[in-house]
């Protein structure tokens, strides 16, 4: 019976493929599992009398209170239509750079993606926003959805990220753990702040790649990416100053949120009060505020939180039968006893994590998968901050791939009918290929993570 975690991790996955909702899939399996252990003696039920602490401890947890003021920031900044004007000054702006449009949708992304932390949401927005001016301007449909969907991800790595503040708690937790294990018993801290800010240089620099492939590829295939009407000087003058009235309340808003946690003023939860706050303004400042558009963000922003904190609470009964079934020893053994230590430990991970992201959200992952394989990682000596952004580019990558990358379906849901499937399959390629260099850099080059929050926080 001591395989019994394997096979209930395994039972999970099908009965998520089946389609039944993730919370209940999570704790409905483990209850079953724990029933027919139960039943055979092999399970002690006293492990499940641990869930009341455990969904006490969710509840007096600080950070998670972050999840729904940036979700409520985000939904904010969807109404206030931020992005469809910047995205709209930008693109006259940069109309004569070769792939100019392309250029500006992911710099606009970027922006969308620092606002909201919302990956469903950016590709959304940016598809009803932008697709239809690229194609209008006569870019090839692979070229416009592949930019679009990438661009769109880069709210799972580029901070504030919904993705890296779970992140940050998991791997907190499992960090302390870890240690305790190595008998250390007074423990070293990873934060969300030190995941920010871990991860602004290696999105920047995945941004900076984005942004050389399509100024390389108008270069070489001007066709993929035809260049606009030249503008007068005039033109261009009235375009420069619409570019920095558009520009300046998103900078804002990013600079309030990153740079409180950055300078020490905020935690990461103050942090999103802040924009939550500062978003609120910003709607009052374009005239998109009304009781509705409140209603609506509350509704929207309830929905959501809800949903997290509903499988964050299956995940915990989920962890719970799966520790009690040995599973955490099982892992550590298999991990411990593999040829090629702590590099190919790492890259089982990796490749796990990529798989899983076909069928699971990355909140699932985030409470299902990592507090499982992290305490093993950690306590083999991998860095929390790298460990966290590689996961976090790595299923950034997951939700690219064909044929079952979710952001695909964000995108197929509002693009035209006459773009294929084909096409957005096509599209995304160069971009997979991009963020996997990406993983490469980072993975040879752990100081692209690890230098900066040791710059700001110190070693």
């Amino acid at each position: 019976m001591e395989y019994m975690s394997l096979f209930m991790f395994a039972a999970v996955c099908l009965v998520l493929l089946c389609g039944y909702p993730v919370a209940f899939s999570l704790a409905g399996t483990a209850l079953a599992f724990a029933g027919i252990g139960a039943m055979a003696g092999v399970f002690d039920n006293s492990f499940l009398l641990a869930t009341p602490s455990r969904l006490y401890g969710l509840m007096n947890n600080q950070t998670l209170l972050a999840v729904p003021l940036f979700v409520f920031m985000g939904c904010m900044l969807q109404k206030s239509k931020i992005a469809e004007n910047l995205l709209e000054s930008m693109a006259m702006l940069f109309r004569n750079i070769p792939g100019g449009l392309g250029i500006s949708v992911a710099v606009v992304g970027m922006l969308l993606a620092a606002s909201t932390g919302i990956v469903g949401a950016t590709v959304v927005t940016m598809g009803l926003i932008s697709l239809p001016t690229m194609l209008k301007s006569n870019y090839s449909k692979a070229v416009a959805t592949g930019t679009i969907c990438a661009t769109g991800t880069l709210g799972q790595i580029i901070p504030p990220s919904i993705a890296l503040v779970l992140l940050g708690d998991v791997l907190s937790s499992a960090y302390q753990q870890a240690q305790r294990d190595m008998g250390i018993f007074n423990p070293d801290t990873v934060s969300v702040g030190d995941l920010f800010v871990g991860a602004l240089i290696p999105g920047l620099v995945l941004v900076l790649l984005y942004i050389i492939y399509l100024f390389v590829l108008a270069l070489v295939k001007p066709e993929l990416l035809p260049a606009g009407e030249k503008l007068s000087k005039q033109e261009m003058h009235s375009r420069e100053l619409s570019l920095l009235r558009d520009l300046t309340p998103p900078l804002a808003l990013i600079i309030a949120v990153l740079g409180s946690i950055l300078s020490g003023v905020a935690t990461p939860t103050e942090a999103a009060g802040v924009g939550a706050f500062g978003a609120i303004i910003l709607a009052i400042y374009k005239r998109q505020i009304s009781l509705s558009v409140l209603r609506d963000v509350c509704q929207q922003t309830t929905r959501v939180t809800c949903m997290v904190f509903m499988i964050l609470i299956g995940a915990t009964i989920f962890s719970l039968v799966f520790r009690a079934y040995g599973g955490d020893e099982l892992i550590k053994d298999i991990f411990t006893s593999m040829p090629g230590g702590v590099f190919m430990a790492v890259l089982v991970v990796m490749l796990v994590i990529f798989l899983l992201g076909f069928i699971l959200d990355f909140i699932e992952i985030t409470f299902v998968v990592v507090p499982i394989v992290g305490p093993v990682l950690l306590a083999m000596g991998v860095d929390p901050i790298w460990l966290g952004i590689m996961i976090g580019l790595n299923l950034q990558t997951s939700f690219l791939t064909p044929p079952f990358g979710f952001s695909l379906f964000y995108l197929r849901g509002v693009a035209p009918s006459h773009v294929k499937t084909t096409d957005i399959y096509m599209g995304v390629v160069p971009f997979i290929a991009i963020q996997v260099l990406m993983l490469c850099l980072l993975a040879a080059w752990p100081s692209l993570a690890t230098w900066l929050p040791k710059v700001v926080y110190g070693p």
